[in-house]
């Protein structure tokens, strides 16, 4: 035991062996911990569909950088080297990095949201910020979508993890509001019942949920009538568009007049005088 104390107690270069030893057996522990922090976050980025494998990388080479410098300081201190002017020094780069890079950071940070909250995929139509389109791509630090007239829109992730965002396709159906008018003349029920032959015959629409119809509003000209139905998320705008045509010939089958805002004038004649 005194020999190997003696061993222990020896120094090389100012470090006792017994410090040497003690700083080696850390950074085995810590690069054992690297290695497995590193081995599941890989599995979790690799699970992500969304991510490319070039930003998989990106994420994989910050991470083991960060962690190598981490394990560089705690061996350090292990050895009983002073690191604090160190841990000082990458205090303010680090704080100088993250001021400089405020907006970069932030997208970052909104990106990892993303790819953990999974609000939406590629392929989605969402609205976010008054942005309405089809997610093209999911980067870590933007969204691309792309909007029904063909622009793209690059949103920035801090905006989208902080924005509300309304996915349209995640349950794979869609409710379309329609709201028709028709005259006063004609009888609800027939106006109720062309609506439901309209709606019901088209194929595009599920019969589950059930198409509903509502008189919903009395106008100065006209009576307004409310239209729910569901169709799949991927025939919303054809079938909305066409489904207005389909109503107008059916009000003609059953010849429901389709009213307008307008004006009727009466004319009364002017009394003549008796005398």
């Amino acid at each position: 035991m005194d020999n190997i104390s003696q061993i222990i107690s020896r120094s090389i270069g100012g470090y006792s062996i017994g410090s040497i030893l003690s700083a080696l057996l850390t950074f085995l522990i810590c690069l054992i911990v690297v290695r497995l922090v590193l081995k599941l976050c890989s599995r979790l980025l690799s699970r992500a569909n969304r991510l490319n494998e070039r930003l998989q990388k990106v994420i994989l080479t910050s991470l083991k950088t960060l962690l190598y410098l981490l394990t560089i300081i705690i061996t350090a201190e292990a050895l009983g080297i002073n690191t604090s002017s160190l841990t000082a020094i990458m205090s303010v780069l680090t704080l100088g990095v993250t001021l400089a890079a405020e907006d970069i950071l932030g997208n970052v940070a909104g990106g990892l949201v993303i790819l953990f909250s999974h609000p939406f995929s590629l392929g989605d139509e969402i609205e976010v910020g008054g942005t309405t389109g089809t997610v093209r791509e999911i980067s870590l630090t933007h969204t691309k979508i792309e909007t029904p007239d063909g622009q793209i829109v690059l949103q920035p992730n801090r905006e989208m993890s902080s924005s509300k965002i309304i996915n349209f396709t995640v349950l794979g159906r869609r409710r379309i509001v329609y709201k028709v008018t028709a005259s006063y003349d004609a009888p609800t029920d027939e106006v109720k019942q062309a609506c439901m032959d309209a709606v019901l015959a088209f194929p595009a629409v599920l019969k589950e949920p059930t198409p509903t119809v509502y008189l919903s509003n009395y106008g100065a000209s006209s009576i307004e009538y409310t239209i729910r139905c569901w169709t799949a998320a991927d025939a919303y705008w054809d079938t909305y568009f066409k489904m207005y045509e389909r109503l107008r010939n059916t009000f003609a089958k059953h010849n429901v007049e389709m009213s307008y805002d307008h004006l009727n004038i009466h004319v009364v004649p002017e009394k003549q005088n008796e005398n």
